[in-house]
C-alpha cells in the first residue's frame, strides 16, 4: 500500500516560496515588498521587534490606502530608517486575517497568483485597521506623508 504524503511545510516554508515566486517576477511595482509586511503583520508578537511591526503596517497603509508601488513603500521604509529611532506601539489583533500564505500558493503563478497576493496583503491589513489613525499620525509627522 502506498504512503500517504502530506504536506510538513510550515509557514515560513511557504513564504520563502512565495519569496522565491517575487524576487524572480523582477516587476517594476516590487510586489515581493507586500509579503513581506504582509507575512511579518500576520506573524508579528509581543517579541517581534517594534521595527518591523512598525515597518510592516506603514507598508501596508502606504499600500492599501495610499496606492503606493513596493517600490515607494521600500522608499519610504529607508526614508524612516534614517530618521526614527522610537517606534509607535500597536495594539495586536487578535485575528490577523482569513488568507494564508498557502492559499496565496494555490494561485496560479502569474496575475491570478499576484492578485491573491494583493488580497492577502489587504486582508492583513484590515486586520489591523485599528491601528491606522496611529499609523497615519506616524507618517505624516515623520515623513509629511498626509
Amino acid at each position: 500500500m502506498d504512503e500517504l504524503k502530506t504536506d510538513q511545510r510550515t509557514d515560513q516554508d511557504l513564504y520563502y516560496e512565495l519569496s522565491m515566486y517575487t524576487l524572480n517576477l523582477g516587476d517594476t511595482a516590487f510586489i515581493h515588498q507586500y509579503i513581506v509586511d504582509a507575512y511579518c503583520a500576520r506573524h508579528a508578537n509581543q517579541e517581534t521587534k517594534p521595527i518591523a511591526i512598525a515597518f510592516a503596517l506603514m507598508g501596508l497603509y502606504l499600500h492599501h490606502e495610499k496606492n503606493y508601488s513596493g517600490k515607494q513603500v521600500q522608499s519610504a521604509h529607508m526614508r524612516m530608517a534614517q530618521k526614527k529611532k522610537e517606534w509607535p506601539q500597536f495594539i495586536f489583533p487578535i485575528e490577523r486575517g482569513s488568507i494564508t500564505v498557502a492559499e496565496v500558493l494555490k494561485a496560479k503563478p502569474g496575475p491570478d497568483r499576484n492578485e491573491m497576493i494583493n488580497q492577502w496583503s489587504e486582508n492583513v491589513w484590515q486586520a489591523w485597521i485599528e491601528n491606522r489613525t496611529t499609523i497615519s499620525h506616524w507618517l505624516k509627522t515623520e515623513l509629511g506623508i498626509v
